[in-house]
């Protein structure tokens, strides 16, 4: 035995022992009454299959295959170039409709859901009343499918009919084109499942005045630069899901001057900056095809693990890996623990829906919660909770984004890139914080929380992905 040895032999005797326990409580507990100091580290086996794990693992194409997805969402690109009808940039027809979420038919959907398409269907004179509506939908003559199917996203609900306009966002450097939506504002609207005289009201005003100005305001700007406003607003105590404040503002600096240079209405400018300034999240349904636009562009990289899509339809939760293309991995949506409106409570709530759940897949949203303390206001939580949340984002994740950075956290990038490896292997979950719907059709909002995906989704996709693995060799 050389010295060193024989030094280290004779520390363990003399020396302060430092423990490490991982596990069962009742080691650290045992430790702990005896006035140890203790060390505990949360520390659990992999989920799912083992050997697919590791045969995901050992996949040569992984790490280069998951470096090049970073590099893609971070060299994505988001500009509002247009405002259109969902006619015109889906193309849509009638009796056709977009949703939110993976692909469901009409008898797994959830009240929402179905709330929402009701409405559509009686916004698009389809039917004269909801039953005639519910009856059209339930009998197989209209079609509806997932807004990412057609590279779009939608809030809640997420149901967008022909003559619904909609946002048009550009990536230039992967030359995509995303789209959502325009934002309806909190409690009765259709996003939330409300079909109401009110909600058809104001969706026909959005359809004959909001949308036209927003367009003529956005051809008269010219491309708006909504990555960059997004990389202020989280500057500004705004995450990018629930809380959109600073966003909404510049946007509306951005685009009112335009508009009047447009010549649009007086009276009609004047009803539109009271209605975009009047709802702080008006700026979400630009945050989300932006997102879309940074996760699509590391989509289709064989090998690569990195999820593209997360998305929930009110029964199902999905989400898409850049390595499986289009595949949807499914489990059931969860419920959100949180915040309730009036008198509601967690028996009014509906189960997670909505495509708003991009903005965490892009690194922002549950996963900036440091950024913007404020939110636990709105969702429930402490502030401690929302800086823990995004430091341990981390840990899932395959980089940061440096253009979304957090000031509270030295200014150090958003977490992006969530990799269904590192999400099996810790048993650590993407944290999404989100609004609720109500559990029947026709409620709208109950309130607001947060929820995370099951880890049913994230199996599937491992099992998936060592399925395309090449042989060990």
């Amino acid at each position: 035995m050389n010295e060193v040895e024989k030094s280290s032999l004779s520390s363990l005797l003399t020396d302060e022992p430092s423990i490490v326990t991982a596990g069962v409580d009742l080691f650290t507990e045992a430790l702990t009454a005896q006035a140890a100091a203790v060390t505990p580290v949360a520390w659990q086996p992999p989920v799912g299959s083992v050997d697919a794990l590791a045969r995901v693992m050992a996949d040569r194409r992984r790490v280069a295959a998951n470096a090049s997805a970073l590099d893609r969402m971070l060299a994505a690109g988001a500009s509002l170039v247009d405002v259109r009808p969902a006619s015109e940039v889906v193309g849509l027809q009638a009796g056709q409709f977009r949703h939110a979420g993976p692909p469901i038919t009409w008898e797994r959907a959830s009240g929402p859901l179905r709330g929402a398409l009701m409405g559509a269907a009686l916004f698009e004179g389809l039917a004269a009343s909801p039953e005639e509506a519910s009856n059209l939908l339930s009998g197989g003559s209209v079609e509806w499918a997932p807004c990412h199917s057609d590279g779009g996203v939608g809030p809640m609900a997420g149901v967008v009919s022909p003559s619904m306009w909609v946002f048009v966002l550009r990536d230039e450097a992967h030359d995509r084109t995303s789209w959502c939506s325009l934002n309806e504002g909190l409690g009765k609207v259709l996003r939330y499942g409300a079909y109401g005289p009110e909600v058809i009201d104001r969706l026909r005003w959005m359809s004959s005045v909001l949308g036209p100005a927003l367009q003529a305001a956005v051809r008269e700007h010219g491309p708006v630069d909504v990555k960059g406003i997004i990389a202020q607003m989280v500057q500004m105590g705004d995450e990018g899901h629930n809380r959109n404040r600073a966003g909404t503002l510049m946007l509306l600096r951005d685009l009112m001057p335009a508009m009047i240079d447009a010549g649009v209405a007086s009276s009609d400018v004047a009803d539109v900056a009271r209605f975009v300034g009047g709802n702080d999240h008006f700026f979400l349904n630009l945050v989300m095809p932006a997102c879309k636009l940074q996760t699509a562009a590391a989509s289709g990289i064989p090998g690569s693990t990195v999820v593209t899509t997360m998305a929930r339809n009110g029964t199902d939760f999905g989400i898409q890996v850049s390595g499986t293309g289009d595949q949807w991995f499914t489990g059931p949506a969860n419920t959100p623990q949180g915040l309730f409106l009036g008198s509601y409570g967690p028996d009014d709530a509906n189960p997670d829906i909505g495509d708003s759940a991009i903005t965490e897949t892009a690194g922002i949203g549950g996963f900036a919660m440091a950024s913007a303390p404020a939110i636990v206001r709105f969702v429930g939580g402490t502030v401690t909770d929302a800086l823990r949340t995004s430091r341990e984002m981390y840990g899932i994740t395959t980089g940061e984004n440096a253009a979304y950075a957090l000031p509270i956290l030295d200014f150090r990038g958003a977490a992006t890139g969530i990799d269904v490896t590192k999400v099996v292997r810790s048993g650590v979950l993407p944290q999404i914080n989100t609004g609720m719907a109500g559990r029947v059709a026709g409620v709208g909002q109950v309130g607001a929380g947060l929820v995370t995906p099951p880890m049913e989704c994230f199996e599937g996709a491992l099992d998936a992905l060592a399925e395309a693995a090449p042989p060990l060799s």
